[in-house]
């Protein structure tokens, strides 16, 4: 099965093992959704087990320099022949940070297609900026005294380095003998297109060189498709998105592919990291609590009422929604039931996140139609999240699909209890309550009526005082941590490691 892993040793006792991180983001550096979080966790995990795990990454214009200060370690990587270049458009340098915590960063830089852009994503020519990245990075430790056993990229931006790796690098003698792995986070996402309305000109087969970096047909170019056919080991963010994305539905073009790849494709679920996720002491909530001291945990929910005008009542069913606002994540389902709701149940709603505009306008309308029942903030913020999760009775993640997803397990750490869809990665970390056991209220078709009657069931289970606590304090408990995500990831190290 294609999320099975292999029991085999781990790394303990063994010299340690050099891992490599490539990403577009990684936090604290720079962080736009959970990747830059992923990318702060499972190397922090993995260095815990003994790795020398370390990560690269652009440095950005928003970067916060004077909590990390940089030291540039390397200048003047070109890729690009002078007269093909004459602006120096495609030079770099390579920066490093080193905190206190032992965490080793590298940084390249680079004016012209990343300290220039005011975001991380979202520009026409950013597979270009992409590929730049994974092609710099493999010159960097052509230069380096650092050089790594294993890279691991993540998603279609930095795909294209396998295909480097294997085609046009796979003779020098300090890249010849590195493993890759390709961490897939999301394969709705493959290029600077819709890979589901291309035209026979425009379709990458992953087969043809990378073009140069000035070549516009560099724009073309499936980062995903290639980073699934060159990589060495192909990991998705849980085990059962691992075997949906085999099947048509779920595949996203890429099924037949992922069959041929089976063997070498692997699922494994995210984490958290309990050191900033930790009730007992964030400071980010008004009032720490555990699920030994539940009453304090109450003085949360009037934090979350007032700080959202909605009516302060300790009664009342309170769901709360953290979440980028897109089709993807289900808001076309609530869209279709929250007037029959409100009109027909009593409770209360906080959404919190950016996106989709008529998302944001159909919530705003709500707050006006239903006031003291409803309220919103639709921007991205790194505060409100842990405030909903404290204060709210339940966490709302209806995803048509969802890869791993990490606020239902942030959620369920703060006793936030989730109504998920049984689908990818809420499947491998929601288990429905049937009257006695389970730690959420789970429903298996994308229909809005089935949503409902699982909303319906979470407000009736949550009249039982005493049945809605103990859901509470064993949701509480669950072991979201990255530790156990790190020691699966020990194991397919040593699968690329034995291989070397």
């Amino acid at each position: 099965m294609a999320s099975f892993i292999p029991s085999i040793p781990s790394i303990f006792g063994k010299k340690a093992a050099k891992i490599l991180f490539i990403s577009p983001e990684a936090a604290p550096f720079v962080k736009v959704g959970g990747l830059g979080e992923v990318m702060r966790a499972l190397p922090k995990a993995l260095r815990e087990l003994g790795y020398d795990a370390r990560v690269l990454t652009p440095k950005y214009a928003s970067m916060n320099l004077e909590n990390f200060p940089l030291t540039k370690i390397y200048e003047g990587l070109e890729f690009v022949p002078e007269e093909l270049d004459p602006h120096g458009l495609f030079v770099c340098n390579v920066l490093q940070n080193e905190s206190e915590e032992d965490v080793v960063a590298y940084f390249l830089e680079n004016m012209e297609y990343f300290e220039k852009r005011a975001n991380v994503y979202g520009y026409a020519d950013d597979t270009v900026r992409w590929v730049l990245l994974c092609k710099a990075a493999l010159e960097f430790i052509k230069q380096s005294d650092w050089v790594p056993d294993i890279i691991v990229t993540n998603d279609w931006q930095t795909g294209f380095l396998p295909d480097f790796l294997k085609h046009s690098y796979h003779q020098h003698r300090k890249l010849s003998g590195i493993k890759t792995m390709f961490i897939i986070h999301n394969l709705n996402f493959q290029g600077m297109f819709d890979h589901r309305f291309l035209s026979e000109t425009d379709y990458d087969s992953g087969q043809a060189a990378i073009p140069e970096l000035g070549d516009p047909n560099i724009l073309k170019l499936n980062g995903m498709r290639r980073g699934i056919m060159w990589s060495d080991l192909i990991v998705t963010v849980s085990p059962t998105y691992s075997k949906e994305i085999l099947t048509t539905d779920f595949g996203e073009g890429l099924n037949e592919l992922l069959k041929e790849k089976r063997s070498v494709l692997f699922g494994v679920l995210n984490g958290i990291d309990y050191d900033i996720y930790n009730p007992q002491k964030d400071k980010l909530i008004p009032h720490p609590f555990s699920y030994n001291n539940l009453e304090k945990r109450a003085l949360n929910k009037t934090a979350l009422q007032e700080k959202f005008n909605l009516k302060v009542d300790p009664r009342k069913f309170v769901i709360g929604i953290v979440s980028r606002m897109d089709e993807q994540k289900g808001f076309e389902l609530i869209m279709q039931i929250c007037n029959p709701l409100f009109e027909n149940v009593d409770f209360q709603m906080v959404v919190v996140g950016g996106g989709d505009n008529k998302y944001r306008l159909f919530f705003q309308e709500m707050e006006k139609k239903y006031p003291g029942r409803f309220g919103g903030h639709y921007f991205y913020d790194e505060i409100l999240p842990r405030l909903v999760f404290a204060g709210a009775d339940a966490i709302l993640v209806p995803s048509r699909f969802e890869p791993s997803g990490l606020v239902q397990m942030e959620a369920m750490r703060y006793g936030a209890i989730p109504i998920v869809r049984h689908v990818g990665g809420l499947a491998d970390s929601v288990r429905d309550f049937d009257g006695e056991q389970g730690d959420g209220f789970v429903f298996n078709n994308y229909d809005p009526y089935a949503l409902l009657v699982a909303i319906v069931r979470a407000k009736e289970t949550f009249s039982n005082k005493k049945t809605w606590t103990t859901i509470v304090s064993h949701s509480m408990q669950n072991d979201f941590s990255w530790k156990k995500s790190a020691q699966d990831y020990d194991k397919l190290f040593n699968i690329l490691l034995d291989k070397k």
